[in-house]
């Protein structure tokens, strides 16, 4: 295609806000390095032998954006490549009214917005464009941690009917020395469990 037709789509392309008559999916997707990416642009009306063209814009749109003629879709021969494309990494191929832009082993240099167009006359109809963003490591979602609580430490008083001896002493309103010095005995591991558990 003339570099001045290109020149005027570029222009086409800034003012645009892209037409319901060809549907792009996704509007948004992200990809790791050296996998595949398929988009889609879907024709909402019969298009005929019309051909279908793929554009790529690097950067954000503006009056002096730079786009890359990609590839086309021709009824009789299929896809036509643009100048300096890989040509092993990029197809098109229709499946019904969808035509599939495949790109394979993508790298970050692919990122971009991407835009189908059909040239009709004289009107240029364009999807409203799916941005690829290509990237090393995809964003994974953290997993929450799990605290882990610490057991409690369960304290039993030594029960009574046991403790030989001690029947009706320990609550007697006076004991004996013996008595006492018994009874700080049986408590003191009941002492010692507070302790640790406080």
């Amino acid at each position: 295609m003339r570099p001045r037709l290109w020149l005027l789509l570029a222009a086409q392309l800034a003012v645009l806000r892209g037409s319901s008559v060809l549907q792009q999916t996704p509007a948004y997707i992200q990809v790791q390095t050296n996998k595949m990416a398929m988009l889609s642009c879907e024709a909402k009306i019969s298009l005929g032998n019309m051909r279908i063209y793929w554009l790529r814009q690097r950067q954000a749109p503006s009056s002096d954006s730079h786009h890359e003629f990609l590839a086309l879709w021709d009824s009789t021969k299929g896809t036509v490549h643009g100048e300096e494309v890989e040509q092993e990494k990029l197809a098109v191929f229709r499946d019904a009214s969808r035509f599939i832009l495949n790109l394979t082993s993508v790298k970050p240099e692919d990122s971009g917005i991407y835009f189908c167009m059909i040239i009709g006359s004289p009107e240029l109809t364009f999807g409203k464009g799916t941005q690829l963003s290509v990237v090393d490591f995809l964003p994974t979602t953290a997993q929450p941690t799990k605290k882990s609580t610490p057991k409690k430490r369960v304290c039993r008083l030594p029960r009574p009917a046991t403790q030989k001896g001690l029947k009706g002493k320990v609550f007697q309103e006076s004991l004996s020395p013996d008595a006492c010095t018994e009874t700080t005995a049986i408590l003191q591991p009941y002492r010692s469990c507070l302790a640790h558990g406080s």
